[in-house]
C-alpha cells in the first residue's frame, strides 16, 4: 500500500505548529502595543476645542491661579469646567470684539453653553475623585503634566488603569506638600534642593494633610535650631461670649526634618496624611462600610 503522506509531512507539521504559536504571540504583542499607543490613548493629541484657550497665556503669562476656573477641584470629584461667565469677567472689557472669541460671545448672548472637548475623559465605568487627590498631596502637573507651559491642551499621560496602579501601589514617589499642589514648576527634594517639614498640632476634625508645614528654606537659618511658629487662637474663641478668658496664643517649636529625596519626603508625608497603602485598600471596609 503506498504512503499518503510524504516523508517529510512531519517536519511540516512541526514548522506549521511553531509558525502559528509565534504569529499568536507576535499578535499578542501588537496587540498590547497598541492599546498603549497614542492612537488609543490619545497622548499628545490636541483637541480640536471651539475656542483656542491656551493656558500657557492665562497661567504662566497672565497668572490665573487653576482655582480661578476650576472652582470645584478642591471640593468635589468633578473639576469642573468653568462656565461662559468666568470667560466674560475678563472678556467684557478686553478682546471685545475679538473674531476668535466670538464662540464666547455668542454663548452668553444665548445661553448655551460652550461645546468644550474634554481632554482627560476617563471611561464611565471609572470613578475618579479629584477633591481626594488633591487634598492629600497629589500636584497638578503629577497627571496633568505642565499645563502652564501648553498652548493647547493636550493629555500628558495615559490614564490608564496600570497608569493609576503604579501610583497608588507606591503613592510616596508623587506626593508633595499639599501648600505646592498648584505649583507646577515644583521641584522633589534633592541634595542641592533639599526640604524641611514639620508636623503640627491641630484640632480634631482638622485635615490631615493641613497638619504638616513644608519650606525650601532651611529654617534654622532664622531661628535657631527650630523655626518658632504662633499658633492661632483655640478653636471657638472668635465666637466666645464678651467677658471669657480666651487663652493667648503661645510660640511652639516645630522642630523640622530635612529631606533630600522624594522617597523620604513621600513616606514621611505619606505616614502624617493617614494615606492608606495597598494592603489597607484590599479590606472589605473601603466598600462595604
Amino acid at each position: 500500500m503506498p504512503q499518503i503522506f510524504e516523508r517529510n509531512s512531519n517536519a511540516l507539521a512541526r514548522m506549521s505548529l511553531v509558525l502559528t504559536g509565534l504569529i499568536v504571540i507576535a499578535l499578542g504583542v501588537m496587540l498590547d502595543q497598541l492599546q498603549r499607543s497614542p492612537w488609543v490613548t490619545r497622548q499628545g493629541q490636541r483637541a480640536d476645542q471651539p475656542v483656542p484657550f491656551s493656558h500657557k497665556h492665562h497661567v504662566q503669562g497672565l497668572g490665573l491661579q487653576c482655582q480661578y476656573c476650576h472652582t470645584t477641584v478642591e471640593k468635589s470629584s468633578y473639576a469642573g469646567i468653568p462656565p461662559t461667565r468666568t470667560c466674560m469677567n475678563c472678556h467684557a472689557q478686553i478682546w471685545t470684539n475679538a473674531a476668535l472669541l466670538e464662540p464666547v460671545r455668542n454663548s452668553w448672548y444665548t445661553g448655551e453653553s460652550i461645546p468644550w472637548i474634554r481632554v482627560h475623559d476617563l471611561p464611565d465605568f471609572v470613578y475618579f475623585n479629584h477633591e481626594i487627590h488633591v487634598n492629600k498631596g497629589i500636584g497638578c502637573e503629577t497627571c496633568h503634566g505642565r499645563v502652564d507651559e501648553m498652548p493647547l491642551m493636550y493629555k500628558q499621560n495615559t490614564l490608564q488603569m496600570e497608569w493609576c496602579l503604579d501610583c497608588h501601589r507606591n503613592p510616596a514617589k508623587n506626593l508633595r506638600p499639599t501648600s505646592r499642589i498648584y505649583d507646577m514648576a515644583w521641584r522633589s527634594p534633592a541634595p542641592d534642593h533639599p526640604v524641611w517639614c514639620a508636623a503640627t498640632a491641630a484640632p480634631s476634625g482638622t485635615p490631615t494633610a493641613q497638619t504638616v508645614d513644608c519650606t525650601t528654606k532651611n529654617p534654622s537659618g532664622s531661628a535657631g535650631s527650630g523655626e518658632m511658629a504662633l499658633l492661632q487662637s483655640p478653636p471657638g474663641a472668635a465666637n466666645a461670649p464678651a467677658g471669657d478668658v480666651v487663652p493667648a496664643a503661645v510660640p511652639v517649636a516645630l522642630n523640622y526634618q530635612k529631606f533630600t529625596s522624594q522617597m523620604d519626603l513621600g513616606h514621611f508625608l505619606l505616614d502624617h496624611y493617614k494615606i492608606r497603602n495597598s494592603r489597607d485598600l484590599m479590606s472589605c471596609e473601603v466598600c462595604h462600610r
